[in-house]
């Protein structure tokens, strides 16, 4: 329905923050990455800036919601807040980060944007409310009201692809793939050990309690872009930090600064790939370097309008 380059540029940063934050960010690169292929091809234009925003503001767009981003949940441990009290803390950085990485993005590829492209034929089709739909809801509930809502989630999303499973709508195999479980399996024991790690040994919350909040941002992304933000998680939360809010900042917009920083770039290049395009990693990872220290300096000055540390 867009009617031009810039208007669907736009409405795709909205969806892709919008997706992120209500269903995680990887979620959002694996849902919406054929989307906004098929979006660009439909019109007879290149989906590159498209790509590029779907990856840089599913990392940026993450700060919103416990759910958003796993990092978000391992340090909400030591918050003991609800998912509607943790978003009132960051819904002013959340906005600033994904304003500024959209902004960027926008303005390096408004070449592209410009490009005049054939308007689709929408098709006539019912839009239909199916079981994804309901389980979302139930989800996005638990996420807002439940101090601890990783349990309950995660239940609501077995049960749904259980019974897609055993209606025949879905074939094991293929969850399988989709969830690609070697590279999880292989985080979450790097984000285990580092955690085991961090409770044993004092120093790096030592390092931590003698940064103020920017620096500890700075630590964060650069730990993410090492290990991997959930194994950095792991390890930076798991004694009780100093300034929890901007460790997240680090953890969840650092990443896009290279494609080791989260599993989302994993997934992205993959889902990339099966929509039948070459994924734009360079010219992502050029537009993260510039996009991601802007954000991150956005959304700490906006952390500090909120009161939170």
């Amino acid at each position: 329905m867009a009617p031009n380059g810039p208007a669907l540029f736009g409405a795709a940063a909205v969806l892709v923050a919008g997706v992120t934050a209500v269903l995680n960010l990887d979620t959002s690169v694996v849902f919406l990455t054929p989307v906004l292929v098929y979006a660009a091809r439909s019109r007879g234009s290149v989906p590159t800036s498209l790509l590029i925003v779907c990856i840089l503001i599913s990392n940026a767009g993450s700060l919103l919601l416990p759910g958003s981003n796993l990092s978000n949940l391992i340090v909400l441990g030591h918050l003991h807040l609800s998912g509607g009290g943790f978003a009132a803390r960051m819904v002013l950085p959340w906005l600033g980060s994904f304003l500024v990485t959209a902004v960027v993005v926008g303005i390096v590829e408004h070449r592209e944007l410009r490009t005049t492209a054939i308007r689709p034929t929408l098709p006539r089709e019912p839009m239909v409310v199916g079981l994804g739909v309901a389980a979302v809801i139930v989800a996005v509930v638990c996420v807002v009201v439940l101090r601890n809502a990783a349990v309950p989630v995660a239940l609501v999303g077995l049960g749904a692809v259980t019974v897609r499973v055993v209606g025949g709508k879905q074939r094991i195999g293929h969850v399988g793939e989709i969830l690609g479980v070697p590279v999880l399996v292989g985080l979450f024991g790097l984000a285990v050990a580092l955690g085991t790690l961090g409770r044993s040994w004092s120093g790096p919350s030592t390092i931590l309690s003698h940064l103020g909040a920017p620096a500890t941002t700075a630590f964060a992304a650069v730990a993410s872009v090492v290990v991997n933000n959930l194994p950095a998680a792991a390890l930076l939360a798991a004694r009780t930090p100093p300034h929890p809010f901007a460790l997240l900042i680090g953890l969840d917009v650092g990443p896009n600064l290279f494609v080791t920083g989260s599993l989302a770039w994993v997934l992205w290049v993959r889902t990339t790939r099966v929509a039948g395009c070459r994924p734009p990693v360079i010219r992502a990872v050029v537009l993260g370097l510039v996009s991601a220290p802007l954000a991150m300096v956005a959304a700490l000055g906006l952390l500090g309008v909120t009161g939170a540390r």
